[in-house]
C-alpha cells in the first residue's frame, strides 16, 4: 500500500467567519462543490485499493506458480542428463556388440578357412603327405598343429559369444531404465506444460488488473485536476487563516513542482516515491527535504505514511523523536482538523523566530506545488530525525 496525504483545503464556516466573514454564503456552496471532488476521489481511490489488491494476490499465486515451474524445470534438467548418460552407455553398448559380432564372423571365416585347408590336405593319401614331409615328426607336427588352431578359433568364438550375451543383457537392463525415464520425462512435460499455462493465465489476469488500476489512476488525475483548479480559482488570495489551534500567515502562493529541487514532479499522485509516499504530497516532499537538504535519515513508510500517522509511523521505522524547541530541518505535523486536514499535513522548518515557524511545503491548497509561510508554533507536532 502507498500512503498518501491530501492537504485539503476545504475552510470550514468557522475559518471562514475568522478570515472572510462576508464571503460565508458563497463558501458553503464551494464546500459543498469541493466535497462532491472528494467523494468521487475516495471512490475511485477505493476502486484502485481494490484493484491493487487482487493484482497483489494475483502476483503472489504468479510467483508460487513460477516457483513450481522451476522446480520442475530443474526436476527436468536432471533427469534430462540421467538419460543422456542412459543413452551413451547403450550406445556404447550397442557399439562393443556389433565388434563382438565382428570378432565371431571373423573367427568362424578363419576356422572355415583352416577346415577347407584341412579337407585339401585330406584329399591326399598319409602316405602322399607322409612322402612329402621331412620325417615321421614332421608329419606328426602338421596333423597336431591342425587340431590345436581348430581347438583355439573354436574357443575363441564360445568367448567371444558369450561376451555378445553379456553385452545384450547388459543392453536389455539400460533399455529398460531408458524407457522408465522417457517415461518419467513425458510425465514431466505434461505437468510443465500445465503449470506454465497456469502461470500464463494467472500473469495475464495480474496484467488486466494492473490496467484496471493505470486506467482508474488516468480518471482519479482528471477529477484531482479539476480539483485543484477549483481550489486555485477558490483560495487563491488567502494567504492566512486560523482553525482552531492551527495559525498561518504569510503564504507565498504557489511555486512550480520541481523550483526547490524536489524531483517527483509527475503528474500528482501518478506514482510512488522510495518512502512508498505519493508524488507532489506534503509527505513526498517531506521525506525527500529531510533526507536531501537536511541530511536525516527517513525509513520506509510501509503503508503508514498519511500525515496523521508520522507522530507513530515516523518514530517506528525512522527514529525520529517529538521535540518542542523546533529548528530548521524538524518536520511539522498538522494533524487532523475535519474538512480543512482531514488526513493531516506535512511541513519542513526552515526557521524559527520567536512563537512563529517559517515553514516548506507541498500540496497546500492541494494544487500539489510548493510553497512556504509562517506558522504559529502551537497546535502542531515537531518531530526531529536522526543524521544519515
Amino acid at each position: 500500500m502507498k500512503s498518501k496525504t491530501k492537504f485539503s483545503t476545504k475552510i470550514t464556516l468557522i475559518t471562514i467567519a475568522v478570515v472572510m466573514a462576508f464571503a460565508a454564503p458563497i463558501q458553503l456552496v464551494q464546500t459543498a462543490a469541493a466535497d462532491s471532488y472528494d467523494d468521487q476521489m475516495s471512490s475511485l481511490q477505493q476502486t484502485i485499493n481494490a484493484y491493487n489488491a487482487r493484482a497483489a494476490e494475483l502476483s503472489q499465486q504468479a510467483d508460487t506458480l513460477q516457483n513450481a515451474v522451476n522446480i520442475l524445470q530443474q526436476q527436468a534438467n536432471a533427469l534430462q542428463a540421467e538419460i543422456n548418460l542412459s543413452q551413451a552407455q547403450y550406445d556404447k553398448l550397442s557399439a562393443q556388440i556389433v565388434e563382438t559380432e565382428k570378432q565371431i564372423q571373423d573367427n568362424q571365416d578363419a576356422l572355415g578357412k583352416i577346415i577347407a585347408d584341412m579337407y585339401v590336405d585330406g584329399s591326399v593319401t598319409p602316405v602322399e603327405m607322409l612322402a612329402s614331409s621331412k620325417s615321421i615328426g614332421d608329419y606328426l607336427d602338421k596333423q597336431e598343429a591342425q587340431a590345436s588352431v581348430r581347438s583355439q578359433l573354436n574357443s575363441t568364438i564360445d568367448t567371444v559369444k558369450k561376451l555378445k550375451a553379456d553385452l545384450e543383457k547388459q543392453q536389455s537392463d539400460v533399455k529398460i531404465v531408458l524407457d522408465k525415464q522417457n517415461a518419467q520425462k513425458a510425465n514431466l512435460a505434461a505437468n510443465q506444460e500445465q503449470q506454465q499455462s497456469l502461470l500464463d493465465q494467472t500473469r495475464g489476469q495480474e496484467a488486466a488488473y494492473q490496467q484496471l488500476v493505470s486506467d482508474t489512476r488516468t480518471r482519479l488525475e482528471s477529477i484531482a485536476a479539476q480539483q485543484r483548479a477549483y481550489y486555485a480559482s477558490l483560495n487563491g488570495n488567502v494567504n492566512s487563516g486560523v482553525v482552531g489551534s492551527f495559525q498561518y500567515k504569510n503564504w507565498s502562493g504557489n511555486f512550480d513542482c520541481g523550483s526547490d529541487g524536489y524531483p517527483y514532479c509527475g503528474y500528482q499522485d501518478s506514482y510512488s516515491d522510495p518512502w512508498g509516499l505519493y508524488n507532489r504530497e506534503c509527505v513526498s516532499y517531506a521525506a525527500w527535504a529531510l533526507v536531501h537538504r537536511f541530511g536525516k535519515y527517513v525509513g520506509h513508510f510501509r503503508g503508514s505514511g498519511n500525515a496523521y500517522e508520522w507522530p507513530s509511523s515516523a518514530p517506528r521505522y525512522s527514529g525520529a523523536w517529538r521535540v518542542y524547541d523546533p529548528q530548521p530541518g524538524d518536520a511539522v505535523v498538522l494533524p487532523q482538523m475535519g474538512n480543512f486536514s482531514p488526513i493531516g499535513h506535512l511541513m519542513i522548518v526552515e526557521s524559527v523566530s520567536g512563537g512563529w515557524v517559517h515553514i516548506s511545503q507541498y500540496n497546500f491548497y492541494g494544487t500539489g506545488e510548493y510553497s512556504t509561510m509562517d506558522i504559529r508554533n502551537s497546535g502542531v507536532i515537531f518531530l526531529r530525525f536522526p543524521s544519515a
